[in-house]
């Protein structure tokens, strides 16, 4: 893809562009909304990518072509986001820097992308830091990888509002091909690399019920964790977030919360439970016992969490009658966007498409299905 967008830019700007960064979106696998609880997330980097073709430009006014279309934004305006505008990405990354005291200059870019929007896979990310290997790059910017992917959180805590957790840009950051991530967010690093088993991937059904985060019920969901979090630190001090809470413990404390706050932590707690689960089945070759901590993660956010839609529901369901499928569930904040289903790899195609008719003839959406490599976090080529 960075041959295209290299092209893109030669046609546009008449030049080489200095620089061509790639960066991927993400599938969460299993830790679904464990991130900003400071737990644990086992999840991967996608094969697809948001590239940028990026060299710098005199003054403050700078360049974005996009799909063929010429966008402009002036560094002297890029205080304030405007609603609905994916620039906003570009702005407040832009305002972090600053923030940081980081300086940068204006640019010349296209912009290019295969990660499916408001999806679940994080093209938010994709794009975030994309943009940012190519900045660096062009400007000489050094930051840790890991305060890279604070750079990206903040555009959405800060100057969008909504408060998501490291995992997207974590993922995008240091995915490892045929791998997934173990990354533990109270330390903010990962912890291991697991291996995909050979002879099975993932085919992605997105929903097509799109999700827009920042609008959605993610911010009452985080707000429910902390509340768990507060109640059972009156009587149990150690504890900071949910991260520190077992399923026992839990127990122990519901009577001391609200009942949707506990439903909430119930399921934040398992599933940095089932994490740990996967890893172990995963390390003993029990692919099918993984599978099925996959169904019993979606359980729970149907069920407690109630972060899934009929539409995804469906997805899931329809797994359990197609051969082929050892475990499925949602991926990602949830509210819609996409369901991740663990296939055979001899069958994936032949499943994809079966998934795809019954989906239709249930609901009459036409959705997207595809299957998904694991591949390597964000770079560049100079």
């Amino acid at each position: 893809m960075s041959a295209s967008v290299r092209e893109q830019f030669i046609a546009r700007y008449g030049k080489e562009p200095a620089v061509c960064s790639f960066a991927p979106g993400r599938l969460e696998i299993l830790g679904n909304h464990t991130d900003y609880n400071e737990g644990f997330v086992l999840s991967c980097a996608v094969g697809q990518h948001t590239c940028f073709a990026m060299s710098p430009a005199d003054g403050t006014r700078c360049n974005i072509c996009e799909h063929g279309k010429d966008q402009e934004l002036d560094l002297n305006d890029i205080d304030t986001p405007v609603k609905g505008d994916w620039r906003n990405y570009i702005k407040g990354l832009l305002v972090d820097l600053k923030r940081r005291g980081i300086k940068f200059g204006a640019f010349d870019a296209v912009l290019d992308s295969e990660v499916p929007l408001s999806a679940g896979m994080s093209s938010s990310a994709a794009l975030e830091m994309s943009f940012a290997f190519a900045l660096k790059t062009i400007y000489g910017i050094e930051l840790p990888l890991a305060d890279w992917a604070r750079v990206g959180q903040a555009v959405e805590n800060k100057f969008l509002g909504l408060n998501s957790g490291l995992l997207d840009q974590f993922s995008s950051l240091f995915g490892k091909k045929d791998s997934f991530i173990l990354c533990d967010f109270r330390t903010v690093e990962v912890l291991k690399n697991v291996g995909m088993p050979s002879g099975y991937v993932f085919v992605v059904a997105n929903s097509m019920v799109k999700h827009n985060l920042v609008d959605s019920a993610y911010n009452q969901r985080r707000v429910s964790c902390e509340n768990a979090a507060a109640a059972i630190r009156k009587t149990h001090p150690e504890i900071k977030t949910l991260r520190d809470v077992s399923g026992e413990l839990l127990e122990a404390c519901k009577g001391d919360m609200a009942h949707i706050d506990y439903l909430r932590a119930k399921h934040v707690v398992g599933e940095d439970e089932r994490v740990f689960r996967a890893v172990d089945c995963l390390g003993k070759d029990d692919i099918a016992g993984f599978g099925r901590l996959l169904y019993e993660s979606h359980e729970s956010s149907r069920v407690n969490f109630e972060n899934s839609c009929p539409e995804l529901d469906i997805l899931v369901e329809l797994s359990k009658s197609i051969p082929g499928c050892l475990g499925a569930r949602l991926s990602g904040g949830g509210f819609g966007g996409i369901s991740i289903h663990l296939v055979e790899i001899d069958k994936a195609e032949t499943y994809a498409e079966r998934l795809k008719t019954a989906y239709k003839s249930q609901t009459g959406i036409d959705a997207a299905t595809f299957i998904c490599s694991i591949g390597d976090g964000a770079g560049v080529e100079d």
